[in-house]
């Protein structure tokens, strides 16, 4: 069984060529069933998402030339011209194909390294190919053993463990004051690609209520739709920040939007329960003078990325831990496939020995029922069955000693376990 894996990602293509060899879920069921006819691959399965698109192949045929023929056909169902496709690919086969998708399920070859959605549009991408057909006993063998060791990955190793976006580590940050996201209160300033992210993140967390403060109320509410949030222009804040228990704020004002003479006077009327801010801005949203405010714990941007280089750092070190169970896994798996192909040999020798078994037994049978002496015929049995099952073996034991291959006829007395001493 030959395994390969042919595609581009955020390394190795720009964003214009990924956009263009990109698969919509509508058309997946389709591509793929064109995939196995065109280009003669009998298992696909696609993955493609804004960072990579991965075609994976299984069958009997040689590796290389499946691999060439997936790479046509992906430029011609695009429409791209190959050799620019071919510029831009990578192609794995064998131990490397199932190394490289192990590193992708794992998050190992992320652009953010240790991020867990990607194991999930793995198993939607093979799901989808077992929806269209195209993924049969060899391809669920393999993505069986990709999952399992992502899994594991996850399991021993905390590779995604600590957050190393900055929109995550902001909302982590709010954790160490506050256990329970559930019953607060989070004031979020501004509407841009950092507040959403943020929103994002508060959600995942159960947060109680998001209030989104922007310049523009249109843009405020825009984005408080789809976190399902509200709305209120910068002025309102004043009003909002008395409730708030946490407040990020991320704008790209020149001049401090939150001042000490606003957050002093809305600590009052909290009767001084904590406030967690966090200012991603550049530069700041809030006041450096905040920070001397009791009750009030104050993280800059700076803070934020101390804490995320950090955490990349820790998570190339568990990597390096999840590099040596992915290389475990893909030895044990070249064992089980050198097992199966032992089992084959196995089951074909049983076949052989079992017709011949047969044989002996039904000439035996006959003789029998014309009153041959019971004794004689199974005498005859078991030396017609003997001298048949021994005769291949020890034919191919005596041509090898004469070609002078003393390393067959060793291996053939560790077969059948012969004891030197009788040499």
């Amino acid at each position: 069984m030959n395994v390969i894996v042919f595609g581009i990602n955020h390394n190795s293509a720009p964003l214009e060529l990924r956009e263009r060899v990109a698969f919509v879920p509508e058309q997946m069921h389709v591509a793929l069933q064109d995939a196995v006819t065109r280009a003669g691959v009998p298992e696909v399965a696609i993955l493609s998402t804004c960072n990579r698109t991965e075609i994976y192949g299984v069958g009997e045929d040689d590796a290389s030339q499946m691999a060439e023929a997936l790479r046509e056909w992906l430029a011609s169902y695009h429409h791209v011209d190959e050799a620019e496709l071919e510029s831009c690919s990578y192609c794995y086969q064998g131990r490397e194909a199932l190394n490289h998708m192990m590193q992708v399920a794992s998050g190992l070859d992320s652009m953010v390294l240790g991020e867990p959605q990607i194991l999930g549009q793995m198993k939607s991408a093979f799901s989808q190919a077992v929806d269209a057909g195209t993924a049969q006993r060899m391809m669920h063998r393999v993505f069986s053993q990709v999952f399992g060791v992502a899994k594991k990955v996850r399991t021993d190793t905390a590779i995604g463990e600590n957050p190393v976006s900055v929109a995550y580590a902001a909302v982590n940050l709010t954790q160490h004051v506050f256990s329970k996201l559930s019953q607060c209160t989070a004031l979020l300033i501004g509407a841009g690609e950092t507040i959403e992210l943020v929103a994002l993140h508060l959600r995942e967390k159960g947060i109680k209520r998001i209030v989104i403060a922007n310049r523009t109320l249109e843009r405020a509410r825009l984005l408080g739709e789809q976190l399902q949030a509200e709305a209120v222009l910068l002025s309102d804040i004043p009003q909002y920040l008395v409730d708030a228990d946490i407040v990020v704020a991320s704008t790209a004002s020149q001049l401090p939007i939150l001042g000490k003479g606003a957050v002093e006077s809305a600590l009052k009327k909290r009767k001084h329960r904590p406030v967690v801010m966090v200012d991603i801005a550049v530069p700041r949203d809030i006041e450096p003078q905040v920070a001397d405010l009791s009750d009030v714990y104050l993280y800059s941007v700076d803070d934020l990325r101390e804490i995320v280089e950090q955490n990349k750092r820790t998570r190339q070190d568990e990597a390096r831990k999840a590099d040596q169970i992915i290389l475990d896994a893909v030895v044990d798996w070249e064992a089980q496939l050198r097992s199966l192909d032992a089992v084959d040999t196995v089951k074909e020798y049983r076949a052989m020995a079992e017709q011949l078994r047969d044989a002996e037994l039904e000439r035996a049978l006959r003789q029998l029922s014309r009153g041959d002496s019971a004794e004689k015929v199974l005498e005859q049995l078991a030396k017609g069955l003997t001298n048949k099952l021994l005769h291949s073996p020890t034919t191919q034991i005596k041509e090898a000693g004469a070609k002078g291959r003393s390393d067959l006829v060793n291996w053939a007395r560790e077969l059948f376990q012969l004891k030197d001493d009788d040499r």
